[in-house]
């Protein structure tokens, strides 16, 4: 009772600490708008680009918010609804995706190499044990650093009832709130971005979705890791069922999370309200990172505007979150992957419009003449 009594004053605390922040900083917003429209190019010509650093200063409250540590944390977890055929892979594949996360073969790995991010892999709930543990593994030299965070080996069956113990929803939130404050206190960081991995995973976000937004269970499930029709049409099914047997309370977020989420999707809250409660800037990924950040901003309405959405994902579901999140992807590229690939890709888009914040001469300094010059 103790630790679960603490569980909730770090959630509380962190939810406090977003809403005492207000809304951006307006200051930096417009200093680094001025200083955007003193470079040598026509005022906003660079389009989004532009907006992404204006962004960056509202959320840091920094003009020239630095951007060089960053790092990429994946949250995995297990999920017994993967039972009920809802995807097409078995649900091994949470661990052994896990371990070529660690490894560093996977299509996360490249990304966040080729971003200059470092990889944490969180296991949260992972069924199963992790293939190579304690072992020698294949070194692709861009590896993963795991955490072992389990809260149980997967969750329930939410066809059957809860998902998890409220209990454990609020153990698993408070994982990512840790994670944050140990990143910070290890080197350092400036922008966070987010990833996920666990097999039934579109599931469970399609549930959280259906219930806190109001809409169909087949507007916001999509095929997943790329099942058919036929399977699709059971999914959709299964979920019905699921929130016929739970009976989620919209207003009650936690609950939510405890009736039909997952482990990983928790502790993806937690990363986010940790994050931005020290203005670190957050950048989200596919379906089932803004499934989490729907869970968080409606625990906390003022996390969203603090939140960056990378890109859109194939799932249906995914756009009806960002606009109820009032969130602008900046890339849409057919992707459903998952793991951070998204994040990882905008922060190369976040470097390059770092780079023309800080590294663009000025009309003065370049004795080129400006707008209104002539």
């Amino acid at each position: 009772m103790n630790t679960e009594a603490a569980d909730r004053r770090a959630i509380a605390a962190a939810i406090e600490t977003i809403e005492s922040l207000g809304p951006l900083d307006a200051v930096a917003m417009d200093a680094t708008a001025a200083h955007l429209d003193r470079l040598t190019k026509p005022p906003g010509s660079l389009g989004r680009l532009e907006e992404l650093v204006i962004s960056l200063a509202g959320i840091t409250g920094r003009p020239n918010a630095p951007i060089g540590r960053r790092w990429i944390v994946v949250a995995a977890g297990d999920h017994g609804v993967a039972r009920e055929g809802v995807s097409a892979y078995p649900p091994d594949v949470t661990a052994q995706m896990v371990a070529n996360f660690i490894a560093g073969g996977a299509a996360i790995n490249v990304l966040a190499a080729a971003a200059g991010a470092s990889l944490v892999v969180v296991d949260v709930g992972v069924a199963t044990q992790i293939p190579g543990t304690g072992r020698p593994r294949p070194d692709h030299g861009r590896g993963g650093r795991l955490l072992c965070e389990r809260i149980a080996d997967g969750t329930a069956s939410m066809t059957l009832g809860p998902a998890m113990q409220r209990t454990d929803a609020l153990r698993a939130v408070a994982v990512g709130l840790r994670i944050v404050a140990d990143l910070r206190s290890d080197g350092g960081i400036d922008i966070l971005g987010l990833g996920e991995m666990g097999i039934g995973n579109t599931t469970a976000a399609s549930a959280v979705v259906a219930t806190l937004t109001g809409a169909a269970v087949s507007r916001v499930t999509g095929t997943g890791t790329g099942i058919d029709d036929d399977r699709r049409a059971h999914k959709i099914a299964v979920i019905d069922h699921a929130l016929a047997v739970n009976r989620p309370d919209p207003a009650d977020p936690l609950g939510v999370l405890a009736a039909v989420g997952g482990f990983e999707i928790a502790a993806l809250v937690g990363l986010m309200l940790g994050a931005a409660a020290v203005r670190i800037p957050v950048v989200l990924d596919g379906f089932i990172t803004a499934a989490a950040a729907l869970v968080a901003a409606t625990l906390q309405p003022a996390l969203a505007p603090r939140l960056i959405a990378s890109h859109r994902s194939t799932e249906p579901g995914h756009a009806l979150v960002l606009e109820r999140l009032g969130l602008r992807p900046y890339l849409d590229l057919g992707m459903r992957l998952g793991e951070g690939s998204g994040a990882a890709l905008l922060l190369g888009l976040v470097d390059s419009a770092c780079r023309i914040r800080d590294e663009m001469a000025t009309f003065e300094s370049a004795a080129v003449s400006g707008p209104g010059d002539g």
